[in-house]
Order: C-alpha cells, then sequence, then structure tokens
C-alpha cells in the first residue's frame, strides 16, 4: 500500500523532470494523475501492463483510437521512468494499440502563396496598418517556417533588420526555447519597409510589439488564422484526398518541405543537416522534423529520383 501512494510523489519527481527540461506538460499532468489515482484505486501493485491498457482503453477514456493510443503511449513514458525505481513495474508494448496516422500537410505553391499575400494586401481599409500586418506576417511565415505565435510575440528589439547577418530572435517560445532565425535578403527588405511604414503611419509609439493591432494591442492569433483560412478556402485552394485544410501552421509545413526538396535537389547532405533544420525551426528534436521527410508525395518523387541518379553514377563508375 505504501508503494501505492509513492506513486503520487514518483509523478512529481518524473513531472518535475520533464519541467527543468522545458516540456509543458498540463495536459500530460491531467493524464498521469488520473493514471495513478486509477492504479491506487485497483489495488495493483507493482504496476502491470494489462492496468495500464484497461486505464488507456475504459469507459471513462476518450472514444477515439488515436485518443486512447496517445493516453497509452503516456502512460508507458511513466511506467519506464517509474521501473528505474520499481524494477517490477511492467510496461506495455509499444504495439498494443493502433497509433493515431497523421493526415498529410497542406503544401501551398508559389502561386499560391502570391495570391494570399495578394488578398492581405487588398484588405480595407488599406491605409490603415492591418493589410500591412498581414502581409509582413504571411510573408515572415513562408519565408523563415517560424510559428504563428512566435511571429506575434516579435517586439522591436527581438528584428534585428540591421545586425550581420539579419535575424529575429525567438525568444522562449514553445518547450521554453530560445532562438536564432537567420533572414533572407528578401525578407529582411520587406520587413524593412513594413517597419518604416509602421512609423510613418505613427504606430510606433503605440508599443513595443513588431506586429500590431490598430490600437496596439497583440495580434489576435484567433482572428488571423481564421481570416487565413477562410480566405484560402475563397481563393479555392481545397486540399487532396486525406490531407489536411490549409491553415496558417501549412506555411510551415511548406517552408520545410520545400527546404528539404531543395536539399534533395542539390545534392546535400539531408542526413547531416537535418539536425540544423530541426533547430531552425525550434522542434525538440530531429524526430519531429524527420516527419517532413515523408509528408509529401513530390518530396518523396524527388528524394527517390535523385538516390536512382546517385545509384546510376556508381554503376558507370
Amino acid at each position: 500500500m505504501n508503494g501505492q501512494l509513492e506513486l503520487r510523489d514518483h509523478l512529481d519527481a518524473y513531472l518535475a523532470v520533464r519541467e527543468a527540461l522545458g516540456f509543458n506538460d498540463a495536459a500530460r499532468k491531467a493524464l498521469l494523475s488520473s493514471f495513478v489515482e486509477y492504479a491506487i484505486t485497483a489495488g495493483r501493485w507493482p504496476i502491470d501492463a494489462r492496468l495500464a491498457l484497461d486505464w488507456a482503453t475504459g469507459p471513462s477514456s476518450v472514444r477515439s483510437a488515436a485518443g486512447q493510443a496517445s493516453r497509452l503511449s503516456t502512460a508507458r513514458r511513466f511506467l519506464r521512468y517509474l521501473r528505474a525505481s520499481v524494477p517490477e513495474t511492467q510496461v506495455p508494448g509499444s504495439g498494443l494499440l493502433a497509433p493515431p496516422r497523421r493526415r498529410r500537410p497542406y503544401i501551398f505553391t508559389q502561386e499560391e502563396l502570391a495570391r494570399l499575400l495578394g488578398a492581405a494586401a487588398a484588405m480595407r481599409p488599406r491605409r490603415k496598418l492591418r493589410p500591412h500586418v498581414y502581409v509582413s506576417m504571411i510573408g515572415l511565415l513562408a519565408s523563415t517556417g517560424i510559428r504563428a505565435g512566435e511571429a506575434i510575440r516579435l517586439t522591436v528589439d527581438d528584428v534585428l533588420l540591421d545586425a550581420d547577418p539579419p535575424r529575429i530572435a525567438i525568444l522562449e517560445t514553445k518547450f521554453r526555447k530560445s532562438r536564432i532565425v537567420p533572414l533572407h535578403p528578401t525578407t529582411v527588405e520587406k520587413l524593412k519597409a513594413y517597419g518604416l511604414l509602421r512609423e510613418k503611419l505613427g504606430y510606433a509609439g503605440l508599443s513595443d510589439l513588431f506586429f500590431m493591432s490598430e490600437i496596439g494591442t497583440a495580434i489576435s492569433y484567433a482572428f488571423f488564422a481564421t481570416w487565413f483560412t477562410r480566405t484560402a478556402r475563397r481563393l479555392g485552394m481545397v486540399p487532396s484526398s486525406g490531407a489536411r485544410q490549409p491553415t496558417l501552421h501549412s506555411l510551415r509545413h511548406t517552408f520545410a518541405v520545400e527546404r528539404l526538396t531543395q536539399w534533395c535537389l542539390e545534392g546535400a547532405p539531408v542526413q547531416q543537416w537535418i539536425p540544423n533544420l530541426s533547430v531552425y525551426l525550434g522542434h525538440v528534436s530531429p524526430v519531429e522534423t524527420y516527419w517532413y521527410l515523408t509528408a509529401t508525395p513530390a518530396l518523396l518523387v524527388t528524394a527517390a529520383t535523385v538516390f536512382r541518379e546517385y545509384v546510376s553514377l556508381g554503376e558507370t563508375l
């Protein structure tokens, strides 16, 4: 019984370690607190694999298969940690529940990006700041792959357009990570033009935020994301079967896929360089970035073509 009650202490220690590593575990804490109380109530100690599976798929759990697989995966990570202190702990196998399948992201073409920028520029009233904010934000997201929330939180001091190299500083973002994002010269040019216009229209004195609303407050993520999705739909951007709808996050996917595709075409050592892309995107590990390698058929075709050319070269030597 004492061991069961110590479960709460083990959970607190586990979450403290993850917090120290920079993870935001609000949802994980709620799930694992439920799991620990379930284990204590069940009275089975040490914890066995069947108990974890029953909790993940039980009547009080979410109904979808993907949700149940996610619950079991969360429990598995905690049980692996717990087994270091309680060796008799059983960890369920990874194949007990089918993992959720990630739908293919929507990847914008250059022509579609141009039409989205045109729609933003045509917003009314044209002499106000908002059209220029939306154009500049969409351009920045498309050219850097940063998250929309990261762009919204940028201050004037974070946007270093005259530095060498020009860059933006993403501070204390997702997973409490900070990073430096170098900018392409064309992006720098557009952001400088926006900054000058921001001052000319008299908005510089309202806020230190680089992108702001008409009254100097932060841009509403919900409003911006809704406008973007509706505009993409209005412009006829419809996903293929099994793919996601175009959203703001699709700009991030598009950047990553385009970068990987270009590397493949250039014959670059993708496996060596992908950790750099992972850092640039602010991923916790390259594993998240590797998913982009299978994100689109076009990228797979490009990679396969490059590989065939490499094989053919070897056969002629």
